[in-house]
């Protein structure tokens, strides 16, 4: 039966491919200075954790205005090499040199993802790595990194995957959620075969060792509390992999969905005082169309047809289709055939993902980044049974306003398409020219960074977005207006998969009038509304709150 639907699925996709040999983007990690390989084990063991990361950030370290980054390093759970740790490599104009000798961040342990955001309100963007566990926060002291977890009582000890900083209780600093995976040790491993009968990587499921996630509340002063089970998250288990929050409701307060591994999704509903309650099954994002749960590991949260509401987007495995279900008034379809972003999909495993305008449009674009958990069955890369090609797909918007997909080829946007065992997925302005790159981790290979060259000509908008101590306003909602034209974009760094994106929104203004001013509406976390404007397009502006005119909320 799987087999069938993989050639019904072959040949849709040679149906509905968008022909464009051009490319989209150009592979240039070496050249950037971005030389940096990912370790899973020393020796192939097959213990679960070695399949699931890495990770990898973008965050201004240094306050340069430039995105930096940070690798996550896994290494070997049996034999830990004290030389395998997280690196930080600082952005200097589009290259980038590794200065974690001194500027800090090499986190030791066996390391998933990490989220970024300004845990202490200085001003510094401060970094948080989830691992096999003890997690780790790192400070920011004016661009150098100290590992302030003991203090800070954020040392989850469980396997941690994806986290997200979010002011959940809109008191003004951030809150840190964090999604664990699996109960595991090596202990307690176990042995799975493939089809074929040679040994392979187990499922979740063989562990049957679901875990709650954990919500640290800021007390501020550095330090945190676990409010995990006053808040509600106690009352539900899940194989947490992908995090993004959202106000998904519209009531001004932020909510968190969760992407489990083969098990129902979570939508933590934000109840405003304090706790939260998983309204995902009678929301319709815990489980397919069909009323399966699927193997959920990247995620975002955005609009794509500019209603006003936030969509969702998981990527699965192979043999599932990636499924994005659109918010209709805080209830979700599953609209995935309808847009088809579904069959192209079917013959890979996918991990990390983001929507953003690659081509400077005005519409959504969606990369998904590859990589079989267990051995495939057709080789797309010689010598390693587990890499997949990546995914890419053009938005396009029909007459009647309704949103559509199609895959460009080259697969994934690169000439020679980019063959990788995909895991994190990074995006964000790299090079400081208003569109957005990619930083792709591959699970036991070199490090991928892909330099956007879709749309050198079109017109855009940066903005980032502050709250009046000068930290970004994570969780804010963001219209832009400018030649008649109506965009929805969210201020948030947590999405895809272990990764933590550039939260500045840019957006693509298309080929529209030259002399086209921009306006902006700012929806801020608690319900305040201010509009800031007119606008020049073709660069950042800083939109602080507090410093707009206020408008009714």
């Amino acid at each position: 039966m799987r087999s069938g639907r993989c050639a019904l699925a072959a040949l849709v996709v040679a149906a509905s491919c968008a022909r464009d040999e051009r490319a989209w983007f150009r592979e240039c990690a070496a050249e950037r200075g971005l030389a940096w390989t990912h370790v899973r084990s020393h020796e192939q063991r097959y213990w679960f954790p070695e399949i699931m990361g890495g990770g990898v950030g973008l965050l201004d370290v240094d306050g340069d205005g430039q995105m930096d980054v940070y690798l996550v390093q896994s290494g070997d759970l049996a034999a830990p090499d004290p030389g395998e740790t997280g690196r930080l490599f600082r952005n200097t104009g589009g290259r980038f040199v590794d200065v974690t000798a001194s500027a800090g961040g090499a986190d030791p342990g066996y390391g998933m993802g990490c989220a970024c955001g300004d845990a202490d309100e200085d001003g510094d963007t401060d970094l948080y790595v989830t691992k096999v566990g003890p997690n780790s926060l790192w400070r920011n002291d004016g661009g150098v990194l100290h590992d302030v977890t003991a203090g800070a009582g954020v040392g989850e000890p469980s396997w941690s995957t994806s986290a997200a900083w979010l002011d959940d209780d809109a008191d003004g600093d951030l809150d840190l959620y964090v999604a664990n995976y699996v109960r595991w040790s090596s202990a307690t491993e176990i042995q799975c075969r493939s089809p074929e009968g040679g040994q392979d990587y187990c499922s979740p499921k063989s562990y049957d060792a679901p875990l709650r996630d954990v919500l640290y509340r800021n007390e501020g002063g550095g330090r945190f509390r676990d409010v995990s089970e006053e808040a509600g998250l106690w009352t539900a288990f899940g194989n947490g992999l992908g995090v993004v929050p959202g106000d998904f409701d519209d009531d001004g307060r932020l909510d968190v969905f969760v992407a489990n591994d083969l098990m129902p999704n979570q939508l933590w509903m934000n109840r405003g005082d304090g706790t939260f309650v998983d309204r995902a099954l009678l929301a319709g994002c815990a489980v397919n169309r069909d009323g399966a749960a699927e193997a959920g590991m990247g995620t975002a949260a955005i609009d794509i047809e500019d209603d006003g509401d936030l969509d969702l987007f998981v990527t699965h495995l192979r043999d599932e289709t990636n499924t994005l279900w659109r918010n209709r008034g805080g209830n979700f379809q599953d609209s995935t055939p309808a847009l088809g972003l579904g069959a192209p999909s079917l013959p890979f495993t996918g991990f990390g993902t983001g929507f953003f305008d690659f081509d400077r449009d005005g519409l959504l674009d969606v990369l998904v980044a590859n990589g079989a958990v267990t051995r495939n069955r057709v080789a797309y890369e010689p010598g390693d049974p587990y890499a997949e090609p990546m995914l890419l797909f053009r938005g396009l918007r029909a007459e009647d306003g309704a949103s559509r997909y199609e895959e460009v080829l080259p697969r994934g946007g690169t000439t020679a398409p980019l063959t990788v065992n995909g895991r994190g997925a990074a995006f964000g302005d790299l090079d400081g020219d208003g569109d957005i790159d990619a930083v792709v981790v591959d699970n036991g290979g070199p490090v991928r960074l892909l330099e956007n060259v879709a749309a050198p000509g079109r017109r855009w908008v940066g903005l980032s977005v502050l709250e009046r101590s000068g930290r970004l306003a994570l969780g804010a909602r963001v219209w832009i207006e400018c030649g008649g034209r109506r965009y929805h974009r969210t201020v948030e760094s947590a999405s895809s998969y272990c990764a933590s994106n550039d939260p500045r929104v840019f957006c693509g203004l298309g080929d529209g009038p030259a002399d086209a001013s921009v306006g902006v509406e700012v929806h801020w976390v608690g319900g305040e509304v201010e509009r800031f404007g007119p606008l020049a397009p073709g660069s950042l502006h800083v939109v602080r709150r507090g410093e707009g005119s206020r408008a009714g909320g």
